[in-house]
């Protein structure tokens, strides 16, 4: 079987700027090098869901020409697949009920903080109760599911970013894997979905650098650590302010571009731009093909400055 990546966008808000730009990327690796590329709609956070953004991706993504080869394929289908997941690691002792509330964890003497000054969970239910039911007795309310991590560190070579090595202990925490309404975490059903999906390739954003020795961890605990993929992750593009692009830095929906008459190929100009490749005020997916290199990619955060929102509004028709 050929390689396989995915394209996994949340329907809680549009396709924005930065989305579409790691999209790009991720599309044309998988064209230049033969891989499949299956869409997963990422809609497990529900009330943050909103009506039409999953169709509004969609068409986006169909306006820049990136298509895909299987899908869509939606996370709130596959609840009991994600479920049994978290049942089995519950069973074998590698998962354990918490009752504490993230207010709960930050006011923690003893909690230790990470790099980034995220609070890490210092293992106050480790132990503590025999079984879910005892916790949610106790607690009067469902509780959620945090996997237990050990002391032996996590090293894996990223395509991109290079090498990496994470201490679980210091660096992660035992972290959740099941929340408190019985539903799937994030760090959970993206394991189970990029293994059944045969997933062999990601490429996504570096803010989610630190989430892969958890999914790593969660791969081995589940038996499938011949299934880990090769992971890429890329610088993201930023705001003015340093943070990554948001509501706050204006509107960089490629739906608004779409709309007031901008044509895909100036946006793809700009992407282009922003994967180290000068392609002048107009380009296609395609067109891209041939010319795309990911040791051009800048190494550094983008910037999406009022100039890159000047240039594409200045080719509306």
């Amino acid at each position: 079987m050929p390689p396989v990546t995915r394209l996994a966008p949340s329907p809680t808000g549009a396709l924005h700027l930065g989305n579409a730009r790691t999209f790009l990327v991720n599309w044309l690796l998988a064209r230049q090098q033969g891989w499949r590329i299956v869409l997963r709609i990422e809609d497990l956070d529900s009330p943050r869901v909103k009506p039409g953004a999953e169709a509004s991706v969609l068409e986006d993504l169909r306006w820049l020409g990136l298509d895909f080869d299987e899908g869509p394929i939606r996370q709130s289908d596959r609840l009991d697949r994600y479920r049994a997941a978290v049942d089995r690691l519950l069973a074998e002792g590698r998962a354990y009920p918490c009752v504490c509330t993230r207010r709960d964890v930050e006011r923690a003497a003893s909690a230790p903080h990470a790099e980034d000054g995220a609070t890490i969970y210092p293992g106050t239910c480790r132990d503590r109760f025999e079984s879910v039911a005892a916790a949610e007795r106790f607690a009067g309310r469902g509780v959620a599911i945090r996997f237990r991590v050990d002391s032996e560190p996590i090293e894996f070579l990223d395509a991109f970013a290079g090498f990496q090595r994470f201490d679980p202990e210091r660096q992660l925490g035992d972290f959740v894997i099941g929340r408190s309404d019985g539903s799937a975490a994030y760090q959970m059903a993206v394991v189970v979905d990029d293994a059944e999906s045969n997933v062999t390739e990601v490429i996504r954003g570096d803010d989610l650098l630190s989430s892969t020795p958890r999914q790593i961890l969660v791969y081995r605990a589940l038996g499938k650590p011949q299934q880990i993929p090769r992971y890429t992750h890329l610088p993201l593009v930023v705001g003015a302010d340093g943070r990554r692009l948001a509501k706050r830095h204006g509107d960089s929906r490629v739906e608004s571009y779409r709309r007031c008459g901008v044509p895909s190929e100036r946006v793809l100009a700009l992407l282009a731009r922003w994967c180290g490749i000068d392609t002048g005020d107009s380009v296609t997916a395609q067109g891209l093909l041939n010319r795309f290199n990911l040791t051009h990619l800048p190494r550094n955060p983008i910037l999406f400055t009022p100039e890159c929102d000047k240039f594409l509004r200045e080719g509306a028709g």
